[in-house]
């Protein structure tokens, strides 16, 4: 009796990682049939972003697709930062480590600025640089 309240929370444990690995898949499954609409597409934790032709469209993932949706134009953006950790850093120079990265994106529109959250600094700078290219050939 002993050993099996023993067992009892690994079991607990076990279908709870289960669960959450199941959900994990359904919110890739739904961002894999989003994206298909996209030139360029990513897909983390925090958010997922599409681009077509310079547009760019954001939002965050959920196992039935993304919701919070937005969409601008990178016609309208004047400039695309890196920040980590609340700090504006070298796109080209990213730091290594930091707690929370993000891409911000500065409008012609004097203070408007949308900030997309990423889990790894180097897929946010390989972002922001392939974003600026587009936006100097644009």
């Amino acid at each position: 009796m002993e050993r099996g309240l023993l067992w009892l929370p690994l079991l607990f444990a076990f279908f709870w990682l289960a669960w959450q690995g199941s959900r994990e898949f359904k919110k890739v499954e739904a961002y894999r049939s989003w994206a298909e609409q996209f030139d360029q597409a990513k897909y983390d934790i925090y958010a997922v972003l599409g681009q077509k032709d310079n547009n760019i469209t954001w939002g965050k993932p959920t196992t039935t697709g993304p919701i919070q949706l937005e969409t601008f134009s990178l016609d309208n953006v004047v400039n695309i930062q890196l920040v980590v950790d609340q700090k504006q850093v070298e796109i080209d120079k990213p730091p290594e480590k930091g707690r929370v990265i993000e891409l911000e994106f500065i409008f012609s529109e004097s203070g408007k600025s949308v900030r997309v959250p990423f889990t790894e600094i180097p897929l946010a700078a390989e972002w922001g640089k392939y974003l600026l290219r587009l936006m100097e050939k644009g």
